[in-house]
Formats: structure tokens, C-alpha cells, sequence
């Protein structure tokens, strides 16, 4: 009598456990894909910088790990409204990116980082010993303010830029503190009111806000309606 032969149905098992990292896989990989997606469009695409939400994000984090060596930069680009006047906005642009990718290599190489505030300003979150506060903003403007080369047209920025060390400041003050006494320090800077080099002191940090802005930003003047 003939062997038989049974023949029996190909098990599914293998197949299922095959397919479940496959499918996990993809699934992180798309993941990873959607979230590169959200930060390139958080990024200025001027600079490729952050935004002031990222900034302000890091600021807070360094604060609570970091306190002691904490430095938050508020940089701005003066005469931009000249630039765009009297040479067009594409040089203007041309200014704000170059200064954009000066500030970013800056922090990036002492482990920092940079974001743009909006406008003609920027700010930078960074770790550095309170003995090289003086030595390093100093290094930044000089760097900052290189010329600019644009089809022909030769800018040579001026930047002023506030600084506010956490140390200075009360155990309290986190990264909206921080930010308003960099950012109140670069206005005392630009206005000649303070030499460059001023550090922010708790004043800078706590003072009032107007209808939201720093006092001396444009539409602070405004009424109350």
C-alpha cells in the first residue's frame, strides 16, 4: 500500500510574527519622518533657526539643571530699516540671514543655542563660566558684525546685544525673566544708555511690560483704549 502523505496547512505564525516588526518598523520610521516635518517648519526659514518658543524652552530647562552658568543673549541688528530702504529687502534679508548663521555657529559651538526672536533680533541660550561672560559676548559682536558681502554690496552691520546671567538674578526668575533682562539690557546697549558689555541686573529682568512689550518697543506708546 502506497506512503501517505498528509499534507498540512502552512502555519501563520511565522508569517504574523514576521510581519509585526515590519509593521512597527514603518511605523517609527513614519514617525520619525512627521516629526523632521514639524521642526523644519518651527525653523525660520530665513535662518533655519528655532523660534522664540524653543528658545524659551531651553532656557527653562538650563535653568532648573544649570543655574550657576546659565547666559541668555538678546542680539539685535541696528539700521535694518535703512538697509530695506535704501537697498531693498532682499539685501535686508541677505543681512538677517548671515547674522542668523553667525549667532547659531556661535552657541552651537560652545553647546548653546540660538533661536530668532522675530524681526531684526536674536537670542541665544548658553552654558558658560561667569569669569568668560565679558570675553565671549565681546568675541560674538566682533563676529556679528563682519562684514556681509551681497551681490556686490558690502554691509557692515552693527549689533548690540544684552546679556542676563541666571546667577545675577533670583533663585525665581526663569526663562520669561531671563529673556526680558537680556532683552532690556540690548535696548540700555542700543540707546547708548549703557556701554556694550552691560550685563542685566534684577531691575532689567522685573521691569514692567507695556501693553505686553518692553518698554520702548514701537506701540508702547499707545493709550490704554
Amino acid at each position: 500500500m502506497p506512503a501517505t502523505t498528509v499534507l498540512r496547512p502552512r502555519s501563520r505564525t511565522l508569517i504574523v510574527a514576521a510581519t509585526v516588526p515590519l509593521a512597527l518598523a514603518a511605523l517609527l520610521a513614519d514617525d520619525v519622518r512627521v516629526r523632521r516635518q514639524l521642526d523644519a517648519a518651527r525653523k525660520d526659514p530665513l535662518t533655519g533657526l528655532p523660534g522664540r518658543d524653543a528658545l524659551t524652552h531651553r532656557t527653562e530647562r538650563l535653568a532648573r539643571t544649570h543655574r550657576e552658568q546659565l547666559h541668555v543673549l538678546v542680539a539685535d541688528a541696528d539700521g535694518l530699516k535703512t538697509v530695506n530702504d535704501s537697498l531693498g529687502h532682499a539685501v535686508g534679508d541677505a543681512l538677517i540671514a548671515a547674522i542668523g548663521h553667525r549667532i547659531g555657529a556661535w552657541a552651537a559651538a560652545r553647546g548653546g543655542f540660538a533661536a530668532r526672536l522675530g524681526g531684526d533680533e536674536f537670542g541665544a541660550a548658553l552654558l558658560l563660566p561667569p569669569t568668560a561672560t565679558l570675553r565671549e559676548t565681546a568675541a560674538l559682536r566682533e563676529q556679528l558684525e563682519q562684514p556681509v558681502d551681497h551681490n556686490g554690496h558690502i554691509l557692515c552691520p552693527a549689533v548690540s546685544i544684552g546679556t542676563a546671567r541666571a546667577v545675577d538674578l533670583p533663585d525665581a526668575a526663569g526663562a520669561s525673566r531671563l529673556l526680558r533682562g537680556a532683552d532690556m539690557a540690548m535696548y540700555r546697549v542700543k540707546t547708548g544708555e549703557q556701554p556694550h558689555g552691560y550685563l542685566a541686573t534684577r531691575h532689567d529682568a522685573y521691569t514692567p511690560t507695556v501693553h505686553g512689550r518692553r518698554p520702548g518697543r514701537p506701540g508702547t506708546h499707545l493709550p490704554v483704549g
